[in-house]
Order: structure tokens, then C-alpha cells, then sequence
């Protein structure tokens, strides 16, 4: 065989040699992408959360993709209140709630329930202000609300607040007659028909809504008493305890979400609108008080304590509790550390 052929032979084994060993890397990189694509499908996490039909952060978290850039599959679960959200958990209907200090507490004084942050305790005033006390147009002065039937949302914290503002006007709870309801829908419907004579309210288009009615006017707002009310997120102790660093992504796409809410307001209220129906000049002005600051401030702290004081007092909570050991402060610290401002 001459030298040319041998030369000729040895290449194209060469040749054949280098494929083969390129076509092996070639599946070995399929299959690598393959089964690290299947790792990331089951490292994905279901989550339900319990919201309202005014709220936008998780609205625009789900629509923006934050939540499964953190590994969700989320599912929001709607109430008519935060408070009947915060009952869910009760009945593992939702995987994490939100709502005001009332009901947080309430849950945690029941059962295996921790809070893990605080949102906005710093636009408390801000969010009193949004409290708004509809009245037939014959209530004209606080005086005139005795006897009077008057809206109690159940489950929140408006029994407390009816009981300070009646308490600063030199009048009494049982001076007014407290009707419990599931919502603010039954309270409007109420309030029209005169069923009942006052109604407090609060978001941008509720308060519209109830303006609007005939007979009705607005007699003042919850920034005029000494009511400041602070609002919390709660979990199961079972999802800290089997998967904390769930906790801390939803935090995180949370702190995220509140960001893009505040550098997209005009687009915040279009997901708002074709998700809620929700006009979007009211979204916009709601942004003020409704966009998250997740945190856990000393504020949000006293509020709590305020707030648990008299439930305790009144009776609402049968067992007073530790509230140091209901909170579970972790994830928070590692997502905005700067805003854990509370110490024990």
C-alpha cells in the first residue's frame, strides 16, 4: 500500500473518530439539559394566595412572571377581605395570607401560624386617611349615630375601630347597634337601602362607589382618631419548618413586584383592568397606600401589641399569648435586612 494511501486511511479514521466523540458530547449535553430542565420543573413550588380584588402586587406578580422567575406556580385565591383570607388557612384552602394586624393575630392566637413580615408600617397615616365613615344623610354629627345600626365587617378590625371612635365622641359601643357582615357588597347594598345608617370603607373604588350613593355623604375618616392599624403576611409554621427558603422567595418576588409597581404605574393599572376590571385611575391613586414595603419595623411591632392588648381586654382572643414567639423574622431579615428595624 502506498504512502499516500495509508495517509489517505488514517484521516478518515480520524475524521470518523471526531465524530463519534462529538455525537457522544452532543447527547451527553441533551440529556444533561434535559434532566436539569426535570429538576427545575420539580423544584417548582405550588402556592396559593389568599388576596382582595384591589389589591395589584400579586396581580402583577403572576402577570409579570416574578413569581416563577422565584420557582412558583401561583394560584390567588379571591375574598371579599383579607380577614376571610386569613380564615382560609384554617382549612388549608391558601398556602400564605396577608391582611390587617386583627386578624393576623386572631390567626396566630389559634393555631401553628407565624408572622413573617410587615408591609408599610410606615404610611400608616397615609392609610388612615383612606378610611372613609359613610352615613345617612341624617347623621350629621357623631351624637347622631346612637341607636343607629352600623356596619361590622367580621373578622377585622372595625368592631375595634367603631369602639375608639364612639369612645373619643363621648359615646359607647353599645350605643350603636353592630351588624355583622361578610363584605363590603352586603354593606353597600345595606347602606342603599337604609338596612343600615353608617359604614366605614376604604379603597379607591369602593370609596367611590359609596359616595355615589343617594342620601349618603361622608362624615370623616379614620386619620381623625387615634386608630392606626398595620398590616401583616402569614404562613403556616408547616411551610417554615419543611421549606423556609419558599418563604424567602416570595418575599423577595414581592420586594421585586413593588418595585416594578412603583416604576409602572400606568402598566400596573392596565394588569389591574384586564385582570379586576379595575379602572385605572383608581388604581393609580391607589398606589400610594396599596403597593407593599415588605419590612418589620418597631412600628408594626407596637401596633401589633396595641392591637393584641385589646383583644386580650375584650375578650376576642380567649388566651393571651407571647407575641415574640409568632413571629418568624428570618426570611424578611435576608431579603431587606435594612428594614427589619424591630429588636427584641
Amino acid at each position: 500500500m502506498s504512502i499516500n494511501r495509508k495517509r489517505w486511511f488514517s484521516m478518515i479514521a480520524i475524521m470518523f473518530f471526531i465524530t463519534f466523540v462529538l455525537s457522544a458530547c452532543g447527547s451527553q449535553e441533551t440529556s444533561g439539559d434535559a434532566s436539569e430542565k426535570k429538576n427545575k420543573e420539580q423544584e417548582k413550588i405550588s402556592l396559593k394566595i389568599a388576596d382582595i380584588i384591589s389589591n395589584p402586587v400579586f396581580q402583577v406578580a403572576q402577570d409579570k412572571g416574578i413569581f416563577e422567575k422565584y420557582g412558583f406556580e401561583t394560584e390567588i385565591v379571591t375574598f371579599a377581605t383579607p380577614a376571610e383570607g386569613i380564615n382560609a388557612l384554617f382549612i388549608n384552602q391558601v398556602d400564605i395570607a396577608w391582611g390587617a394586624d386583627f386578624p393576623v393575630l386572631n390567626a396566630v392566637s389559634k393555631g401553628d401560624y407565624s408572622i413573617v413580615a410587615s408591609t408599610n408600617s410606615e404610611n400608616m397615616d397615609k392609610n388612615a386617611v383612606m378610611w372613609k365613615l359613610f352615613v345617612r344623610d341624617e347623621i350629621q354629627k357623631p351624637e347622631d349615630l346612637k341607636g343607629k345600626m352600623v356596619s361590622d365587617i367580621r373578622g377585622t378590625f372595625i368592631s375595634y375601630l367603631w369602639d375608639e371612635y364612639l369612645k373619643e365622641n363621648q359615646l359607647k359601643i353599645d350605643d350603636v347597634k353592630l351588624v355583622g357582615q361578610g363584605g363590603f357588597d352586603e354593606s353597600y347594598v345595606a347602606l342603599k337601602n337604609n338596612e343600615l345608617q353608617a359604614v366605614w370603607v376604604t379603597g379607591g373604588a369602593l370609596v367611590e362607589k359609596f359616595a355615589s350613593l343617594d342620601g349618603v355623604h361622608e362624615l370623616t375618616d379614620m386619620s381623625k382618631t387615634n386608630v392606626r392599624i398595620g398590616s401583616g403576611v402569614i404562613a403556616p409554621n408547616s411551610l417554615l419548618k419543611e421549606n423556609p427558603k419558599a418563604v424567602e422567595n416570595f418575599l423577595s418576588a414581592i420586594e421585586e413586584t413593588s418595585t416594578y409597581i412603583a416604576e409602572n404605574p400606568e402598566e400596573t393599572a392596565d394588569i389591574m383592568f384586564k385582570a379586576r376590571k379595575q379602572p385605572n385611575e383608581i388604581t393609580i391613586k391607589d398606589l400610594d397606600f396599596v403597593n407593599w414595603k415588605i419590612e418589620f419595623s418597631q412600628k408594626a411591632y407596637d401596633s401589633l401589641i396595641k392591637q393584641k392588648e385589646y383583644m386580650v381586654e375584650n375578650g376576642i382572643i380567649k388566651n393571651d399569648f407571647d407575641l415574640d414567639s409568632k413571629l418568624s423574622l428570618d426570611a424578611v431579615k435576608q431579603v431587606v435586612p435594612d428594614r427589619v428595624t424591630y429588636e427584641k
